[in-house]
């Protein structure tokens, strides 16, 4: 038998972005896999859309792939985020169902963040699914048949491998590389993104993208979950490296591959990328930099990344709102 691997998807007000990633998943070749989503508090039609797609009653459309009827309909399970910490779920309704007939929906009331809802699908999966790996998916992705497959075959290669992640690829442009993990240039707090292409090697990097990430389960027992103050951004990065002082391999598996469609639920609220990528940066160096890198990267950032993204703010963007937020993350963090 194939590990098992409970993949989270998080959804707020992004239900077509969902059902396409949805489909993706429900077409790829690995055969032993379970689908949790977390809605995060939606305020949209969100939980209704779902459930008609996995009643086969909405077809999804993409470039990437045909819509597939066969495994409709889909069998959902639902709970809210209080039925999950309160009981062990009965699962039996799914032991005659193959992997892309089922769906876990767990209902928050809130928005969690990135950080803590999925904290809460990790924890429904190693307490209710006995799950071998956790993979993070962000929902606005569409993934290759053969994604997850290269990323459990790099896996089985060494006990050390904790994190995984694929390279990711331009929604709008599939060919064009936007990330394959990178490296953190701690005096100055930038990231260096690697260049790959599918034909490289596994490599190893300080972090990979959040957006998709699978972690061996072993890995939250020796560090626990991920960081909810961060609420999102860095919080990955965070991960990762707690994960590499605890004697865990980071690796990017170029050959899996996804394609992303970048940030589409920080656009809808102005100013919240600058504020939590502002504050986070600043919580992210305080606690992984010793006290040399910390000095000169203060002196950069007030040097430099202050006055350069205000010009983008003010006068590039004219988001007058933006800038304030990255300010107010300047102070917080």
């Amino acid at each position: 038998m194939e590990p098992n691997v409970a993949i989270i998807i998080l959804n707020w007000n992004g239900w077509q972005d969902t059902l396409e990633c949805l489909e993706s998943l429900y077409q790829i070749d690995y055969p032993n896999y379970d689908i949790i989503v977390i809605d995060n508090g939606s305020e949209d039609e969100s939980l209704k859309k779902i459930r008609e797609y996995c009643d086969g009653i909405i077809e999804v459309n993409s470039e990437f792939f045909q819509y597939y009827h066969n495994n409709k309909p889909i069998k959902i399970l639902e709970f809210s985020k209080e039925e999950t910490e309160l009981i062990k779920v009965n699962s039996n309704e799914f032991s005659n169902l193959t992997s892309n007939q089922k769906l876990i929906l767990i209902k928050n009331s809130e928005n969690y963040g990135f950080a803590e809802g999925s904290n809460i699908g990790i924890k429904f999966s190693l307490i209710n699914l006995d799950s071998d790996y956790i993979l993070l998916l962000n929902n606005d992705v569409v993934v290759d048949k053969k994604f997850l497959i290269e990323l459990i075959k790099a896996n089985s290669n060494g006990e050390e491998i904790g994190i995984e992640g694929p390279s990711i690829y331009y929604y709008d442009e599939k060919n064009n590389l936007q990330s394959a993990g990178a490296n953190i240039k701690f005096n100055t707090g930038t990231i260096e993104f690697q260049n790959v292409d599918e034909n490289c090697n596994p490599s190893q990097v300080d972090y990979v993208e959040g957006c998709a990430l699978l972690v061996k389960k072993d890995v939250f027992e020796d560090i626990n979950y991920l960081n909810s103050n961060y609420f999102c951004y860095w919080e990955e990065t965070d991960f990762c490296f707690r994960a590499s002082k605890a004697g865990y391999k980071v690796l990017c598996i170029p050959r899996a591959k996804i394609w992303h469609k970048r940030s589409k639920s920080v656009k809808k609220i102005n100013g919240f990328f600058s504020y939590y990528r502002t504050r986070n940066m600043f919580w992210f160096m305080k606690k992984h930099s010793n006290m040399w890198q910390y000095t000169f990267f203060i002196f950069y950032f007030f040097g430099y990344t202050f006055w350069h993204d205000s010009f983008i703010y003010l006068i590039i963007q004219r988001n007058k709102e933006a800038y304030i937020c990255f300010c107010k993350g300047i102070i917080d963090g």
